[in-house]
């Protein structure tokens, strides 16, 4: 999750920030109308456009709390200690990123690049495969999942990405391995078996036109493992996503399983439509007919938040667009990304204090987004999002 999460998390606030004004163009006749009626119509429209599109939305609660790579805010992301710790929360959905060896196994980290995630510099043994590639047309220096066995991974270790922003999750650095997406769905089984309920997984293809052009393609490789474990369904307890469409929609051809399309920045241009040639926006996708053509191949939208509330030049939260009305009267479930709870992340409202890496008011912003109507939410500390979505509930 995350498009252009190669940058840095300030170098991700301040391209927010950027795109402010071009989100607020985004969708503005008609605004008001998109803020949230009164919880329980909220709740209703969400579950009533779920069944409509086959029932992507059953068995979750609205909001669901979707735990980004884990409980990535307590723990290093895409590790089995973080997916654990956001089940053991309460976490209604947990998110996994895919990326291939070069055997083709299919490993849950959010980049190919594992330089930042994992102790891989460490290891003399590999020094030599540290090396320079373009990855969706940025230039990138580092170790890449593709140039190594999924044997080699496992000699690796994970580590926290952003220790300066979460220190205390270094503590964790070093215990466990990088996943593979196969283990991840063991690992599934044997909880939703103790637990007596399925663990629902939310599940992106990374850069899948990058893969598929190097000859490692997510798609084939990821339906296989859904048939495989019995994920392949419209009724099954799994999300597919992707910041790719064309992803989705070649998915829809192999497998059942509900899909939802990422939506980044509105001037960004998918990576697939970039190599077609397709001049289509982000802006143009959340217009209504945009909304149409997604609905033809996917159950929901996973749209930056600030496609659904954008916030002014003083990093403010503004009025809502109607995304979630339009999105819901085409029957497609909306989960946005990613709220977390410190400072730097935060809209400037609901900021308190200096230090950026301190918690804000995120049950403030919580609310803000909830009344949206929105029907879940990504975030990295899944506590705090089930205690906000539980008090949206009881209201």
């Amino acid at each position: 999750m995350t498009q252009g999460a190669r940058r840095s998390p300030a170098r991700r606030t301040v391209l927010g920030a950027a795109a402010l004004t071009t989100a607020a163009a985004v969708s503005t006749a008609g605004a008001a109308a998109a803020v949230a009626a009164p919880a329980g119509s909220a709740a209703t429209a969400a579950t009533a456009g779920a069944g409509a599109r086959g029932g992507a939305h059953r068995g979750l609660p609205v909001p669901a709390v979707i735990a980004h790579r884990g409980a990535s805010g307590y723990r290093p992301e895409h590790t089995l200690g973080a997916y654990q710790l956001a089940l053991d929360m309460g976490a209604d959905v947990i998110e996994q990123d895919l990326v291939p060896t070069r055997d083709g196994h299919l490993v849950c980290r959010h980049e190919n690049d594992i330089s930042g995630t994992t102790d891989v510099a460490d290891h003399p043994e590999f020094a030599s495969r540290r090396t320079t590639k373009t990855v969706d047309g940025q230039r990138i220096t580092g170790w890449f999942t593709e140039d190594f066995t999924l044997a080699e991974l496992k000699t690796l270790r994970a580590k926290e990405r952003i220790p300066g922003t979460r220190p205390d999750n270094t503590l964790y650095d070093g215990r466990w391995t990088v996943p593979s997406f196969e283990e991840v769905l063991r690992w599934a089984e044997k909880e939703g078996r103790r637990r007596g309920h399925p663990v629902w997984l939310h599940v992106e293809t990374k850069h899948p036109t990058y893969f598929r052009g190097i000859g490692l393609g997510l798609e084939e490789r990821l339906a296989k493992l859904l048939r495989r474990y019995g994920r392949h369904r419209a009724d099954s307890p799994t999300f597919l996503q992707s910041f790719e469409p064309t992803s989705m929609r070649r998915m829809a051809r192999l497998v059942g399983t509900p899909r939802v399309v990422l939506l980044w920045t509105p001037d960004d241009r998918p990576y697939d439509f970039v190599e077609a040639g397709d001049p289509r926006t982000v802006a143009d996708l959340v217009t209504p007919g945009g909304l149409d053509w997604i609905a033809s191949f996917a159950q929901g939208i996973g749209p930056l938040l600030d496609l659904v509330v954008p916030k002014g030049p003083d990093g403010r939260l503004g009025e809502p667009t109607t995304l979630v009305r339009d999105a819901h009267a085409r029957g497609l479930v909306l989960h946005p990304y990613t709220l977390r709870n410190e400072n730097g992340f935060l809209p400037a409202d609901f900021r308190r204090g200096t230090d950026p890496n301190a918690y804000g008011d995120v049950f403030g912003a919580y609310r803000a987004y909830f009344a949206t109507g929105i029907d879940g939410i990504f975030t990295d500390q899944p506590d705090t999002g089930l205690l906000a979505a539980a008090d949206h509930r009881a209201r």
